[in-house]
């Protein structure tokens, strides 16, 4: 609960601080407003956003709800007038910032933690996957899942990104040469992605997907040497997308994918590992790093497999 009373006061003194900016500054103005007039929307925005900041710093907790909810509406109703008008951009950026962290501390200040279980629940809980004729049927359907994850995750929404970056005029440069290694990391990143769902598909009876994992613990493959291969695979294969489309907002879309994954996801797909595999799972836990892959492999045994769930980021 501190560390969310924590963020909305520093929300807040930022908060005033921007505002003191904007009317200082024509470009600050221009870049977050647009052409809105400052004066209507600080009258809305001093109240709701910065005062029910402050407020929500000293534990009030209706206070944190009114602060987010404000937030989270101006972050929709920027995002909409900078698409129709090409302006505001910046401002949609920091304010989708802003809602996003503070959604995170209103949960910490409610509930006192932040309830990620309820990213695993219905049908991305974690389910063993059931029983197939042969290793082929995972194996095909595993495949199924990579070409519709890949599409979505690679190709659907970085174009999406792509295309409002532009929009909303918040492109920055990258290197001109970034497109070749992001074409060579991509290949690179695919191929481990694949090798890791084959050798789960094949080894562990099941498929990268929570509803349908594998029905063994796999220390095989890419999995002998770190946890999580297809979670590295998927967050190259972002940064390599960005890189090709020229977009930072691609790249920073992995990185906030990766951040997510690792802290939201991957501590309740180790515990349900633990869970179904104990003492088993502890000990590959303890011998293969999650990220950082052991230049001495771990040696399998004939009745080890590993289960991962999907590593799109």
């Amino acid at each position: 609960m501190q560390w969310g009373r924590r963020y909305f006061a520093v929300q807040a003194v930022a908060g005033i601080a921007w505002w003191v900016a904007v009317f200082a500054s024509p470009l600050v103005r221009e870049t977050t407003l647009g052409h809105l007039d400052p004066i209507v929307v600080a009258a809305f925005d001093i109240p709701l956003f910065v005062v029910a900041s402050a407020a929500a710093a000293f534990g009030l907790r209706a206070a944190a709800v009114v602060s987010t909810g404000w937030t989270g509406l101006v972050t929709a109703g920027l995002a909409l007038y900078a698409t129709i008008t090409t302006e505001a951009g910046w401002g949609v950026l920091l304010m989708g910032a802003a809602a996003a962290c503070s959604a995170i501390a209103l949960c910490l200040v409610v509930f006192g933690n932040i309830p990620t279980g309820w990213l695993i629940r219905g049908p991305f809980a974690f389910r063993p996957a059931g029983a197939r004729p042969t290793a082929a049927s995972h194996l095909v359907s595993t495949f199924g899942q990579i070409v519709v994850f890949w599409g979505l995750f690679l190709i659907v929404i970085p174009l999406g990104i792509v295309a409002l970056e532009r929009r909303w005029a918040v492109a920055l440069p990258l290197p001109p040469f970034a497109s070749a290694p992001g074409v060579a990391l991509f290949v690179l990143a695919s191929a481990l992605g694949i090798w890791s769902a084959v050798v789960m598909s094949t080894r562990g009876q099941g498929t990268p997907l929570p509803a349908a994992m594998p029905n063994h613990l796999v220390i095989a493959g890419p999995y002998r040497s770190v946890r999580n291969p297809m979670a590295i695979a998927g967050i190259a294969q972002g940064v390599a997308v960005g890189l090709i489309l020229q977009s930072w907002l691609v790249i920073a879309y992995a990185v906030v994918g990766s951040l997510v994954w690792n802290y939201a996801v991957r501590p309740h797909e180790e515990a349900d590992l633990e869970k179904r595999y104990g003492d088993e799972f502890k000990r590959y836990r303890d011998t293969v790093r999650c990220w950082i892959p052991r230049v001495r492999m771990v040696e399998p045994h004939a009745d080890h497999v590993r289960e991962k769930a999907p590593g799109i980021f």
